[in-house]
């Protein structure tokens, strides 16, 4: 989990406040709910919220949290399944809550599983499509951790959909992005998506299948 900020204030907290202040009188809540004590010090509490806990990943550095690996041989399958996750859509300033599946084959080098979990959040505490939160964490263990391939599969409540809109509030949303060898071969996708349950199922049906190498 990443290290949380001081609670001191400065200039992008101070404005975040007032927005959010400002946010609140534009409502037009009754006189009695907009000056009463629940929400005298809502302003702060959002700016705080939002800071520390649901955009702290544009603070974080991809490349850092896979920076301290260690040397392996061999290049057999490492997952992990079940990262719970929180992110916000950019589209409704909505929460999304999920949960994401993380596997890659080593390039020579491999990462505590702990790693891939602040991975998630890096990614995950932005403002980001749960698409692109899939491809940004497969990506970056090929490109910061120099695997052989790399797959990530995601599956999360979208309150836009939930909450709002249709209000399907069963509705999950499923994300996958596989590259590299996960991309080309059938039988690596098979074995990460038979770790991840119910969630792989649905990935494994939305897959597309797989490139076959060429033989020599």
């Amino acid at each position: 989990m990443a290290a949380r900020r001081s609670g001191r204030a400065g200039p992008g907290r101070d404005g975040l406040a007032a927005a959010t202040a400002r946010f609140l009188d534009a409502l037009e809540l009754p006189a009695p709910v907009r000056n009463g004590p629940d929400l005298a010090a809502t302003p702060a509490r959002v700016a705080e919220a939002w800071l520390e806990d649901l955009v702290d990943g544009y603070g974080q550095d991809p490349a850092r949290i896979l920076g301290e690996s260690i040397a392996r041989d061999g290049d057999d399958l490492v997952a992990v399944t079940g990262i719970d996750y929180h992110s916000m859509c950019p589209h409704h300033l909505l929460p999304s809550r999920g949960v994401a599946h993380v596997a890659y084959v080593p390039g020579g080098r491999v990462v505590g599983f702990g790693q891939l979990a602040r991975l998630v959040d890096c990614y995950a505490h932005r403002l980001v499509l749960q698409e692109e939160l899939a491809a940004d964490v497969a990506l970056a263990l090929m490109e910061h951790l120099g695997a052989r391939g790399a797959a990530c599969v995601l599956e999360a409540e979208q309150f836009c959909m939930t909450v709002r809109g249709e209000r399907r509030r069963e509705a999950r949303a499923h994300a996958q992005c596989l590259l590299g060898r996960f991309a080309r071969e059938e039988g690596l996708q098979r074995r990460f998506l038979s770790l991840t349950g119910e969630a792989g199922e649905e990935a494994a049906r939305a897959a597309p299948p797989a490139r076959r190498r060429r033989s020599r």
